[in-house]
């Protein structure tokens, strides 16, 4: 069955066809929400979310543009609705940007398990914002729309996440260096 004949059979709320979308894109989706979730099982219920919504909304698909792009946006989305309700953003608003300092991340002798993990553990606000700019490519104005903040916020935001990200990477590299000794 081609992926055209899946989507239509889903739009039809075919049980089956539903399953075998799942099963064609979860591992995939699933990915993107560990990227924007606390923890393993968060992650998991964020995917549960995220196809319930995709089955509801599969409808306005118009066949325009990746499918499998469509399918992450609406992920995305889900998973952020999440915080909003959450009021993630409501407890610090920071729109002072004076104070922001890049900060380069290196990843030379870190495993993509251990940065995973330490971007899993930043504070709501700042992970979404570092996953949003640095591993999916928004920019700080799409940023703020889709999470209802200023754009200063984000920028404040990611800046934070990076001083966080590098201070625990600091950490961890001088604690490696005394286990050798």
């Amino acid at each position: 069955m081609s992926l055209n004949q899946l989507i239509e059979n889903c739009k039809n709320n075919n049980t089956k066809a539903q399953g075998e979308l799942y099963k064609l894109f979860s591992s995939k989706l699933f990915s993107t929400c560990l990227k924007y979730s606390r923890n393993y099982a968060e992650a998991e219920d964020n995917l549960q979310d995220a196809f319930l919504t995709i089955f509801n909304k599969i409808g306005q698909y118009k066949n325009k543009g990746s499918f499998e792009g469509w399918l992450k946006r609406v992920t995305v989305n889900t998973v952020l609705q999440r915080y909003r309700k959450e009021k993630v953003f409501d407890i610090i608003n920071e729109n002072t940007i004076e104070d922001i300092v890049e900060v380069d991340i290196e990843e030379d002798s870190l495993s993509i398990d251990y940065l995973l993990n330490i971007i899993q553990e930043l504070p709501d606000r700042y992970r979404l914002v570092f996953n949003l700019y640095v591993l999916d490519d928004y920019s700080h104005k799409d940023i703020a729309e889709m999470l209802n903040i200023n754009i200063g916020t984000s920028k404040s935001n990611l800046a934070r996440a990076r001083q966080i990200l590098k201070q625990t990477i600091e950490n961890y590299k001088v604690a490696q260096s005394a286990q050798s000794l």
